[in-house]
């Protein structure tokens, strides 16, 4: 048998429950303020990068670089055609034996400077590499006080994060404060 009912209290069991209902909603409803400490901060890592002053400089490096190299392949490939069309002419005048050995030559010769521009190429890239290594190592300082500024446990690269609010992403600080610390166009300090 349950017990009677109490006039006066059962309006109060609805009451609490559509306030409890209500304060979530009200707190959804208003616009989260910006927070001064957040547990994890994001950081766009090629934005760092590539927007700090020392990444600028780095990659026009290796844009200038870049020109230089297609340039040198424009010039090898115009006298490697004027090398071939020479060699085609004295087919008509020259014995087989020795037309095939400069034909040989010559093959080895195109292979021979493919290989040295493809290596060319290859430590363009490693060099921008290895600079974009340097440069995180001697970030890590900046970060490092972010995190505690912020009084997070962790930056997670913000690629990795599926959804986040904005005020975590600490890229555009990240980059003024690394611009302040490192020398643009410079080795950054380990």
């Amino acid at each position: 048998m349950l017990p009677a009912r109490k006039p006066g209290i059962c309006w109060l069991r609805p009451a609490l429950l559509a306030l409890m209902l209500a304060a979530p909603v009200q707190a959804q409803e208003a616009a989260p303020e910006p927070l001064a400490a957040a547990p994890v901060l994001t950081l766009d890592q090629e934005r760092f990068f590539v927007e700090s002053a020392f990444g600028r400089a780095v990659l026009a490096r290796e844009r200038d670089a870049l020109r230089v190299l297609e340039e040198e392949n424009k010039r090898i490939e115009a006298e490697l055609i004027a090398e071939e069309q020479s060699l085609t002419e004295l087919r008509r005048t020259l014995p087989p034996d020795e037309f095939t050995a400069r034909a040989t030559a010559f093959d080895e010769k195109v292979e021979r400077i493919r290989d040295e521009q493809d290596a060319k190429a290859a430590a363009l890239t490693t060099g921008r590499d290895d600079e974009r290594q340097r440069f995180l190592q001697a970030a890590i300082p900046v970060l490092g006080e972010l995190l505690s500024e912020r009084q997070a446990v962790a930056i997670l690269d913000k690629a990795m994060i599926i959804l986040s609010l904005s005020v975590i992403d600490v890229t555009d600080e990240a980059i003024a404060r690394v611009d302040a610390v490192l020398p643009s166009a410079g080795t950054p300090a380990p």
